[in-house]
């Protein structure tokens, strides 16, 4: 399973008009402006009225160009996702393509050092900021999440095929946990023959360990303890490599 294989690319398309460039030009100024708002002030500080003010526009303007503020979000969420994707795909090109347990490492490295060079664009997407930029499963920003997620399903399925750990079998399930489990693999694009109900657990129970503590340090819960949480992220990182029988490494 492959990022190019799951989402494949649209070839020849024809070049845009000079009018579509222009239009796609003023949507990524309305764009590059409504995430420095986001970075000055948060989600809730990101308002049409000031975008507007500040490209000597009319906030009705802005509807030409997204339907309301939720559409402007859900746009700056797809680009932040497409962002943090590419930041993803180039740690795991650094490492060679057989080294499996070298890509898994840079990949989460890579993750949580964009969260912390990012914090509000983090929020907006994986902290209580996003249910105001909620987006349904077939937008572009829950498409770009997806592609976002597509490594590390790749490297996770690769883990299986492997046999690296032993894969639980697929236990009763309440039909809420089932529920829950299958809205995950929708969600994050794992499917085929290898996502059984026991596999999805595992990558689920994965993802909530290592959004957990990325998230508290992004988010300075830990604050208490130290500035850097470097060292603690670490030893979480080789426990959790260990459990999916991947070799850590320090980096």
């Amino acid at each position: 399973m492959t990022r190019e294989s799951a989402f494949p690319q649209v070839e020849n398309a024809p070049a845009p008009t000079r009018r579509e460039r222009v239009r796609q030009a003023t949507s990524r100024e309305i764009k590059e402006i409504a995430r420095r708002h986001l970075t000055a002030h948060g989600a809730s500080g990101v308002s049409l009225r000031a975008i507007a003010r500040e490209m000597g526009m009319t906030a009705p303007g802005l509807y030409r160009y997204f339907t309301g503020l939720g559409d402007l979000m859900e746009a700056l969420q797809a680009d932040l996702f497409a962002e943090l994707a590419a930041a993803v795909d180039a740690a795991e090109a650094s490492v060679p393509a057989a080294d499996t347990d070298g890509r898994l490492l840079a990949a989460l490295r890579a993750v949580r050092a964009w969260g912390l060079a990012n914090r509000a664009e983090f929020a907006l997407l994986f902290g209580p900021a996003a249910s105001q930029a909620a987006a349904a499963e077939d937008s572009p920003a829950a498409e770009a999440g997806r592609r976002f997620a597509a490594t590390f399903v790749a490297l996770f399925d690769q883990l299986i095929a492997e046999g690296r750990f032993t894969v639980p079998a697929e236990a009763e399930a309440s039909p809420a946990l089932r529920s829950q489990l299958e809205a995950f693999a929708r969600l994050t694009g794992f499917s085929g023959d290898r996502a059984s109900s026991g596999a999805i657990r595992v990558l689920l129970s994965c993802w909530v360990r290592f959004y957990g503590i990325v998230c508290m340090e992004v988010f300075q819960h830990l604050g208490f303890v130290a500035d850097d949480m470097e060292a603690l992220f670490e030893a979480e990182l080789r426990d959790l490599a260990a459990g999916l029988g991947v070799a850590y490494r320090a980096p």
